[in-house]
């Protein structure tokens, strides 16, 4: 087994990395949680797209390099390391992209693409509703058929952002006498400006104001903005879920960066004698280790990397426990001080910490919570008999 690099990841790391030093800001940009930190982060989009790093995975006719798994691996470590900005247009790139490559159209990827990689078009994901969270297949919003395309209503919540992004993507009941709740659905893309739409923030505990629910009466999407064939959307549904879930997302680098910034915290503060506190420093290390040696046994094997979809459940409850325990120790290696928000200006890290923690915080519910993803690896992935959703 050779676990090293080849010359060709070494030389995409150097070139990364020395991209990173001349451009990441210098200082932190706002939180894109807010309507001028989205902006900065807009703006930050275009300076990666005009690098060719923005989407180094992608074909090279929609401005990616063509990376391997295991390139863009090395580029997110990087990247992380770097302390470059948090990226924007996550939902395009890491969950529709991917679907689009999957099971769109060559209009499709051709006309929505481009924009998405540069910063032009910033993505909102409207998969929840008010009693369709986890349960995804019990949504009530409704596609209905009219000339030229469909007619969306109802209500989608919790969607990351939606605030200030441009246009959406969700799943609709098209088919109301299918026989089963995951049948009959139609997976659509939809503009946030359109007649028939209403953006409504929600309160957030850190009071940044991006995060919204939609309101959805009778707009209008035409046929080319459906993925998939109608009523067949759980399909192209669950190919988003698998990329939500698994390491694209929430790739390797940003734990092992986390992880490091956590032991110089720790030596800054003295090295405390409290061997417990010193116990989850180690053993946050030796998780973030892990899950990125995870990522580079993914992306070494050959075939599909998770043919079964189970597999990302299994790395959704590890990353997200993971993100926890990294900012609950440092938390508490900083005392009182690290709850300072980042508006405060004496805020450790530029409130980095703070922030990070009431993000990690959702990290177990969203995507699928972490109690159905243990139903999901306990069924698919170790045979036993269905439990609490049986």
């Amino acid at each position: 087994m050779d676990l090293g690099f080849t010359a060709v990841e070494r030389s995409l790391r150097a070139e990364a990395r020395a991209w990173l030093a001349a451009h990441v800001p210098p200082e932190p940009l706002a939180s894109l949680e807010t309507e001028a930190g989205f902006a900065q982060h807009r703006a930050w989009e275009r300076t990666l797209h005009e690098g060719r790093w923005s989407v180094v995975s992608w074909p090279r006719e929609y401005g990616g390099r063509g990376c391997s798994l295991l390139e863009w691996l090395v580029f997110e470590e990087e990247y992380h390391a770097a302390g470059a900005p948090a990226r924007v247009s996550q939902n395009g790139v890491h969950l529709l992209a991917p679907t689009l490559f999957a099971h769109g159209t060559d209009e499709q990827r051709a006309r929505v693409l481009p924009a998405m990689a540069g910063g032009g078009t910033v993505w909102a994901q409207a998969w929840s509703e008010p009693e369709a969270g986890s349960d995804l297949a019990s949504l009530r919003s409704v596609a209905v058929r009219t000339e030229g395309g469909w007619l969306l209503s109802g209500h989608k919540a919790w969607s990351s952002r939606a605030a200030f992004a441009d246009r959406a993507f969700g799943l609709f009941r098209s088919h109301p006498g299918a026989d089963r709740p995951h049948h009959g659905l139609t997976y659509a893309m939809f503009p946030l400006d359109a007649d028939g739409v209403t953006v409504r923030p929600v309160g957030r505990l850190d009071g940044k104001p991006a995060f919204a629910e939609l309101l959805l009466d009778d707009v209008f999407v035409p046929d080319e903005d459906i993925i998939g064939e109608p009523g067949r959307g759980w399909r192209v549904a669950m190919s988003t879920a698998g990329a939500e879930r698994g390491v694209t997302l929430r790739s390797p680098g940003r734990f092992t960066a986390a992880a490091r910034r956590l032991v110089t915290l720790w030596r800054a503060a003295g090295e405390p004698l409290d061997g417990a506190l010193g116990d989850r420093v180690a053993d946050a290390v030796i998780r973030a280790r892990a899950y990125q040696l995870h990522g580079y046994a993914q992306a070494s094997r050959p075939g599909p990397a998770d043919p079964a979809g189970a597999e990302s459940s299994l790395t959704k409850v590890f990353w997200s426990e993971l993100d926890l325990a990294l900012h609950e120790t440092a938390l508490d290696l900083l005392g009182p001080r690290g709850e300072l928000a980042d508006t405060a200006g004496e805020a450790p890290a530029g409130g980095g910490w703070a922030d990070g923690w009431t993000f990690a915080l959702a990290g177990p519910v969203y995507a699928g919570t972490n109690e159905i993803q243990r139903d999901v690896i306990g069924e698919r992935l170790l045979g036993l008999p269905k439990g609490r959703r049986g």
